[in-house]
């Protein structure tokens, strides 16, 4: 896939929460970033686990401790996103999220007393630094909030992120109709990349039947081709950052790879559709 003069914008959704939203997005954006594609990953989740994931790869690779001075919700407030962005490694960057992004709803309520306004501020901030990614990733809370409107207001693309489970597949259901909504109300401009599985326990009768349900449901050429297999190594970077240092790494680096593929083609096909080739 050509480089893109402007970053495509994608969020990565999904209504019910622990289904992997987090543990994707950074991997995707891990794997793309090796693949020599600039990723800005914008954590937009108030436990901001996607920063602390991406800080303790930093610490693992420059044997520092990482601190950043100013979160997003500061970069906010003060209208400037361009000076939070944070270097992981090469090719991959963060805005850095804290527990005070809990407070943006309320700010967006201060700031404007007209709701479409909210809705489509956070596209205006990132416009000015699309120019320097070829991709812009944003990890939501499972809610529908402001917050989550607004990252899809400002949002190309969806991945809607799928564990192999009845509650995730009902979440993905609301949360692909819920699209719908967010294009008839403030006009937004986005489509689904593709609905990405997450086995919950390889093999197991449950995770197969809820993959056939979700086939019937969203279509099946809408999933993914390749799934996201139980991997005891991807719990492990929770606590050390994302390492490469043995066969057990290389293996989750491998199947991202091959994941993160699949996203290019993916997109590009979507691209190709509407005319634009990016």
């Amino acid at each position: 896939m050509p480089k893109q003069e402007r970053a495509v914008v994608v969020t990565f959704g999904n209504f019910k929460g622990g289904t992997g939203k987090t543990t994707n997005s950074t991997m995707i954006a891990y794997a793309l970033s090796d693949m020599g594609y600039r990723v800005l990953l914008s954590d937009q989740d108030p436990q901001a686990n996607a920063t602390s994931l991406f800080l303790k790869t930093k610490s693992e690779i420059t044997d520092e401790i990482v601190s950043f001075n100013k979160t997003l919700m500061t970069a906010i407030q003060e209208e400037n996103l361009e000076e939070i962005i944070t270097e992981i490694k090469d090719n991959l960057f963060l805005l850095p999220s804290f527990s005070d992004f809990a407070l943006y709803p309320r700010f967006l309520e201060k700031k404007f007393p007209n709701e479409v306004d909210r809705v489509r501020y956070f596209s205006t901030l990132i416009e000015p630094i699309k120019k320097d990614f070829d991709f812009i990733f944003i990890d939501v809370p499972p809610t529908i909030s402001i917050t989550t409107d607004s990252a899809l207001y400002a949002s190309d693309f969806v991945v809607v992120v799928l564990q192999t489970q009845e509650r995730s597949l009902q979440g993905a259901e609301v949360f692909t109709r819920y699209l719908q909504s967010l294009i008839d109300d403030y006009g937004a401009n986005l489509d689904i990349i593709g609905i990405l599985p997450v086995l919950l326990k390889n093999g197991a009768a449950v995770d197969i039947a809820t993959l056939e349900n979700a086939k019937e449901i969203f279509g099946e050429d809408n999933l993914f081709k390749n799934v996201v297999k139980n991997m005891e190594r991807l719990k492990r970077f929770d606590i050390t950052g994302i390492t490469n240092d043995d066969m057990h790494d290389n293996k989750v680096h491998k199947s991202y790879q091959t994941i993160a593929n699949e996203f290019l083609t993916r997109l590009n096909k979507e691209l190709e559709s509407v005319g634009v080739d990016r």
